[in-house]
This record gives C-alpha cells, sequence and structure tokens, in this order.
C-alpha cells in the first residue's frame, strides 16, 4: 500500500504490461491459426476439384479427392522445408529479405513445376520397389497413399522442428515402408537402398568440400588481397561465368529435362558458351559496378548480391521442376488406375491439374511456413554474408552436375545444408586469429578461474553451432526409417479398416 501510495501510477504501469501481453499473445495465436486456416481452405478447395475431374469415367471421385488431399498436403510440407534450402542462404546473407526471397522462389518454383516438371515420372516408386503380380491394383493405391501421407507427416514434424529433412528420402522411406508392409521384403530393391543410404554422407560432404573451396579461393583471389579492387575487376568476372556455365549445364542436365534432353557434348558446349557470355557481359557490369566502393570487404561483398540472386532463381526453377514429382508422382500414380483399365506401372503421365495442385501447394507452403527454415537454413547455422551465400548457391549446382556424371546419388537438401557448414567451418579454420593463441595461452593458466575463463573464451569463437550439426544429422539418418515405418502402420490401417 505504501508503494502504491508513493507510485499511484504503479497499477497504470501493470494494466499496461497485461495489455501489451494479451496482444503478443493474440499476434502469435494469429500468426499459427491464419497459416492454418488458409491450409484448410487450398487443400478443401483441392478436394472439391478433384472429386469432380473423374467424375462420368470414375467410381471412386472420392480416392481421387483423398489421393489430391494428400497430395496438396505434401506439396504444402515440401514448400515449408525444402525450398528454405535453397533462399536461406540469400536471406542470411543480407541480400534478399524474407518477403522477397518468398516472392521469387514461388515464382521460380511455380514456373519449373509448370513448364519443366517431369511429364513421365519415371521414379513413382523411386526405385525402391517392382510392383507385379505380388500386388494388385487396389493394394497399389493404398501402398501410394500410404507412402505420400507418411512422408508428408514426416516433413511437417520435421519442419515444425526445424530441421531441413530430404523431400527425396522421405519419399523413398514412405514406399519402402508401404511396399513392404503390402508384400514383403522381395518387393523391395535393395541396392538401389543401398545407394540412396550411402548419399546420406556422400550429398553433404560433397557440398561443404565444394563450397569451402569456393570460398578459400574468394577469399584468397579477392578479399584477403591488399589491393581489392583491381583483384575484384579481375576475378569476380571469373565467376560469374563458372556460375554461369554451371547453370547451364544444370538446367540442361535436370531442370529442362522435359523439354530439352541434349546430349553430353552439347551440355559442354553450352556450358561453355554460357561461361563466355556471362564473362563478357560481367567484366563491364563490374567496372561499373566498382566504381565509388572503397577497398575493403564489405564494399567487394556487394559484387555478388545480383549474381546471388540470379542463382537462387535458378536453382528454385530446377528444383520446381524435379521435387515437384515427390508431390504428385503417387498422386499421379493413383490417377493412372482409376477409369477404364484400372491398370497400374512404374511409369505415368502427370496430368495437368495434378502438376498445378503441386506447383501451387509448394509455393503456398514456402510463403506461410517456409520463414522459420529460411531463417534456421541462412542466419542460424553460421553467420553468412553474400560471397558466402554465393558459394553455397554455386556449391548446390556443381555438386549435383559431380554427382550425376559420377552417377551418385545425391539429396540437394543435404548439398545446401553441407555447404552451409563447410563455409562456416572453413572461416573456423581460416579467419579465427586468435586459434593459436588461445592453445599456447592455455598453457600458462595458473588457477581453475582462468582455466575455464581461456576455455569459455576458446567457446565463443566457435563460428558453427554445434547442436545444428547433431539436430540435423540426426533428422537425417532418421528419415528414411522413420517414414517407412509410418507408413507401413498407415499401409496396415487402410487395409485393416
Amino acid at each position: 500500500m505504501a508503494d502504491q501510495k508513493k507510485n499511484p501510477d504503479h497499477r497504470y504501469v501493470n494494466d499496461l504490461r497485461r495489455i501489451d501481453y494479451a496482444q503478443s499473445v493474440s499476434q502469435r495465436l494469429r500468426n499459427q491459426i491464419v497459416p492454418i486456416g488458409l491450409s484448410v481452405v487450398f487443400l478443401s478447395i483441392i478436394a472439391l476439384f478433384a472429386g469432380t475431374q473423374l467424375t462420368g469415367i470414375s467410381e471412386e471421385p472420392l480416392l481421387i479427392a483423398v489421393a489430391a488431399v494428400i497430395g496438396g498436403y505434401m506439396a504444402l510440407n515440401i514448400g515449408a522445408n525444402d525450398v528454405a534450402n535453397n533462399m536461406g542462404p540469400a536471406v542470411g546473407g543480407k541480400v534478399l529479405t524474407v518477403f522477397w526471397a518468398i516472392v521469387i522462389a514461388a515464382v521460380c518454383e511455380s514456373a519449373g513445376a509448370l513448364l519443366a516438371g517431369g511429364d513421365v515420372v519415371k521414379t513413382v516408386s523411386k526405385g525402391i520397389i517392382s510392383p507385379g503380380d505380388d500386388i494388385s491394383v487396389v493394394d497399389f493405391r493404398f501402398l501410394m497413399l500410404s507412402a505420400l501421407l507418411s512422408a508428408a507427416i514426416w516433413i511437417n514434424l520435421a519442419t515444425f522442428l526445424g530441421a531441413p529433412v530430404s523431400t527425396t528420402h522421405s519419399i523413398v522411406g514412405g514406399v519402402l515402408g508401404a511396399g513392404i508392409a503390402a508384400a514383403g521384403v522381395g518387393l523391395v530393391n535393395w541396392s538401389t537402398m543401398s545407394a540412396i543410404a550411402a548419399s546420406w554422407v556422400i550429398s553433404p560432404v560433397f557440398g561443404a568440400l565444394v563450397a569451402a573451396a569456393l570460398l578459400f579461393v574468394i577469399k584468397a583471389k579477392v578479399l584477403n588481397v591488399d589491393d581489392r579492387i583491381p583483384a575484384a575487376k579481375r576475378w569476380v568476372p571469373v565467376l560469374i561465368g563458372l556460375m554461369a556455365s554451371a547453370f547451364v549445364a544444370y538446367m540442361a542436365m535436370k531442370g529442362l529435362k522435359k523439354i530439352w534432353k541434349p546430349s553430353l557434348v552439347e551440355i559442354i558446349i553450352y556450358a561453355c558458351l554460357g561461361f563466355a557470355a556471362a564473362f563478357l557481359a560481367a567484366r563491364p557490369y563490374i567496372a561499373k559496378r566498382i566504381v565509388g566502393l572503397k577497398n575493403t570487404k564489405k564494399d567487394m561483398n556487394q559484387l555478388f548480391n545480383v549474381p546471388l540472386i540470379i542463382g537462387v532463381a535458378f536453382l528454385s526453377f530446377a528444383h520446381g521442376a524435379n521435387d515437384v514429382a515427390n508431390a504428385v508422382g503417387p498422386l499421379a500414380a493413383i490417377v493412372s488406375t482409376v477409369g477404364e483399365g484400372a491398370e497400374f506401372s512404374s511409369q505415368v503421365s502427370i496430368p495437368l491439374w495434378v502438376m498445378v495442385v503441386g506447383a501451387f501447394g509448394i509455393a503456398l507452403g514456402l510463403g506461410l511456413f517456409g520463414p522459420k527454415l529460411i531463417s534456421i537454413v541462412g542466419e542460424k547455422i553460421t553467420r553468412l554474408n553474400a560471397p558466402r551465400a554465393y558459394c553455397v548457391a554455386l556449391s548446390s549446382a556443381v555438386t549435383v552436375l559431380i554427382a550425376s556424371a559420377l552417377g551418385l546419388p545425391v539429396s540437394s537438401t543435404h548439398i545446401a545444408v553441407g555447404a552451409v557448414f563447410g563455409v562456416g567451418f572453413l572461416r573456423e579454420y581460416v579467419e579465427n586469429p586468435n586459434r593459436r593463441r588461445l592453445r599456447q595461452g592455455s598453457k600458462l593458466n595458473t588457477t581453475a578461474d582462468e582455466a575455464f575463463a581461456s576455455s569459455k573464451a576458446e567457446r565463443k569463437r566457435f563460428l558453427v553451432r554445434r547442436r545444428f550439426v547433431i539436430s540435423i544429422a540426426a533428422a537425417w539418418v532418421v528419415t528414411v526409417p522413420a517414414s517407412a515405418l509410418l507408413a507401413a502402420l498407415i499401409y496396415a490401417l487402410t487395409r485393416l479398416f
């Protein structure tokens, strides 16, 4: 009472705090409820639309509606989780805001899915199962539904926990688990599974090594020299030409494979032409752009902004063209079994309306739920800037090209995240000026307090957050078995009820 008499405004301050707390809680709830509500509306529209597509030629509109909803749910989760790997570094490097990253990614992902998405999904079963006489049409439908739903649920859980995972590995696990539940282990192609398991190590290691090597070159040739301006004029056009050639080859081999299938010789020729054209165009651009810049690392970083934006846009286009099949491939397989004939195949054509479901689902999932993973990949694993993010983007394209040439299975998610770790660990090794001094100083500690303070100071200089290394690696290892077990359970339940 005495305190309140001395401070008559005390109760008004408390009231304002209560109001502020209530508003913050309301805002958090709104931020959670609105995206979920829009997602429900999107899936409801899909159900109504899909149920009318095969009216008159199919007696199973409910099956199509359910499959379409699950496919749309999968597409939402791909947008929320997988797309962030391309855009996260650009946001973390302060080259793009989250809003513009979402806009660019949504446009490019949709364009890739609709313009260059595979007209034939040769990997509906991802090569994991070999359907034949052991599995009926009905069982095949439930197998695909179970695989799709289990993959979507797992990716949703991973997004909630803040772990970027491979959507391809998720659907692989789903097909594996449901296939075993449907017809036993004899249905599984175990050599393909072994290659996929090997990619858990190959993908991130390749991505990390390529990104670290690129960053090392940029530091040695541009950022860590005394005269940065003439060095940038000489080397940045070369780096831009390298990115152009890599993306020409990347788009030829991966992004445009539906509408353009050049030979290996043609790919090499076009890649060389891409390098020459980009190099010649970049020289006057860099010469003009560098006027007025200071001889500092911060100013040199700006030269990588535009090439980085173009690079991540191409990555998003290629991702939409390739990974839309993860969302709608099983849905297309189910659609192919209804109507006249009711036969199934490991290769199916994707109807346009199914592609639209995948494309818009990915874009919507990115816009509604993508910022969380964008923040983790781009900002929380390690500190990025434009050159580091540029190395991550270029590493993604180069690593896919190298792996494709060698016939190695790789995950674009693992590559991108591995590249982020690669640039972070390189910075720890190269940029920590106190590394040797700290190690020597630890020998001179005379008390326990001094030793503790020294070790604490050394820990603070870690430039990669170790907890993300452990949590993300664990999520990668668990993805296939977790989605497989979930798919087997869902398949058993669907066949039971």
